[in-house]
């Protein structure tokens, strides 16, 4: 991703300055970096795709991914074939990636690649989420060592008139809007034999996956994480209570506000900062006001205004055009 930000960019200080907005060192960027924060990359992404202007950006640069030094990257180079990669490495997917898990399904005409998030608070990065179904593509191409076309790829995200720019970039379809994310495949593609196919190896590294899942404890989310997701899962249209959110989390409402203390939040500053991140996506995927003001619970585009103006120091509008 940096290194493509950095072929993109006319101006080479704009990577010091998206590394540095996204709470990132240039040392964190190491291609053999072996540690990551999942929030800080989320946050790269979208830095990156605002410093140059660009919102297909991230999915450009996620066709570019070819090589993965990944446990899970291992597992599927030295699989049988696609169908094997998917289901071996979906196994372990959850000791490298804190924020998803995906499975295979099929039925009698495709199979569908879908992603689910185990912490939905992530699924408020969008041009993040384009990277990463872009970046899985491409690894399918890369270890299959065919460039297949997908049936279809779905977000259920909306990027309104910038869905053309997509559609070019990818040359299969790209939806938006979908109730999934998911990438649509030919069945015929999931014989694809892949050679360096290594039954050994495969068998070794998977071993290795299973005893470091039995190692591991479970991932124990954040309680503003938890909040998020459960706010974002409700949405659009409606914010959920506080009540409502402690009851979700098998809290009382009073262990609710003392532990959200605790960690020096309120439940109002999360609502405030979670409506304003998602308007400013929002503003930048294209919808008009009078959707944002309903998607983030509104009663109307009047209130919305008010509120993105204390926010931000700027009308809605204005920030649009500075954007």
């Amino acid at each position: 991703m940096v290194a493509e930000l950095e072929k993109s960019a006319i101006d080479k200080r704009i990577t010091r300055k998206v590394l540095k907005n996204s709470g990132l060192s240039p040392k964190d960027a190491l291609l053999d970096a072996k540690y990551f924060d999942y929030d800080k990359e989320a946050r790269f992404v979208r830095e990156a795709c605002d410093a140059l202007g660009d919102i297909t950006f991230a999915a450009r640069a996620g066709s570019t991914w070819r090589v993965s030094n990944s446990l899970t990257g291992y597992i599927s180079k030295y699989s049988k074939d696609l169908r094997a990669a998917i289901e071996n490495t979906a196994r372990f997917h959850d000791i490298i990636d804190p924020a998803v898990q995906y499975s295979l399904r099929i039925s009698s005409n495709s199979a569908s690649f879908e992603v689910v998030w185990k912490d939905p608070s992530y699924a408020k990065f969008h041009r993040h989420t384009e990277f990463l179904l872009f970046g899985v593509l491409s690894r399918m191409r890369a270890i299959t060592q065919t460039d297949f076309y997908p049936l279809e790829i779905r977000f259920d995200h909306e990027v309104k008139k910038s869905a053309e720019k997509f559609q070019k970039l990818a040359g299969f379809p790209v939806v938006f809007g979908t109730e999934s994310l998911e990438i649509i495949l030919p069945l015929a593609t999931l014989d694809l034999p892949i050679p360096t196919y290594d039954l050994r190896l495969r068998e070794h590294l998977t071993e290795y996956g299973g005893r470091l899942l039995e190692e591991r404890g479970e991932g124990k989310q954040s309680l503003r994480s938890r909040t998020e997701g459960l706010l974002t899962k409700a949405l659009p249209a409606r914010i959920l209570s506080a009540d409502e959110i402690a009851a979700s989390l098998g809290m009382s409402p009073r262990t609710f506000a003392r532990r959200l203390k605790e960690e020096r939040l309120t439940f109002r500053t999360i609502v405030d900062e979670l409506r304003f991140d998602l308007a400013k996506t929002f503003i930048k995927d294209d919808m008009a006001l009078s959707e944002i003001a309903f998607a983030l619970g509104y009663a109307d585009q009047a209130a919305f205004s008010t509120a993105f103006k204390r926010w931000s120091g700027l009308a809605p509008r204005d920030y649009s055009e500075a954007h």
